[in-house]
């Protein structure tokens, strides 16, 4: 018996792997996305009542260690589409 609880155990554990690990492929595509988007922008041609917001967005992703960021953007062109 304590056999298979130890499998099930296992089973579990990696099925929540695999949930995380898609659900950090989806954040890197946002993440990839917003990134993309702020290289992009023209903060000049920003409304006012945005400014606090999109400093707050390159604030967070200037926060990202360089190999995550640099996975997120390689997430967003991997992307079918492009």
């Amino acid at each position: 018996m304590p056999h298979v609880m130890k499998d099930q155990e296992v089973s579990m554990l990696r099925e929540e792997m695999e949930m995380l690990m898609r659900e950090r492929e989806s954040l890197l595509q946002v993440v990839g996305a917003a990134a993309m988007f702020v290289a992009d922008m023209d903060s000049a041609a920003l409304p006012e009542n945005t400014y606090n917001d999109a400093e707050l967005l390159a604030e967070s992703l200037n926060a990202l260690r360089e190999e995550t960021l640099r996975d997120a953007l390689q997430a967003v062109r991997k992307q079918p589409g492009d």
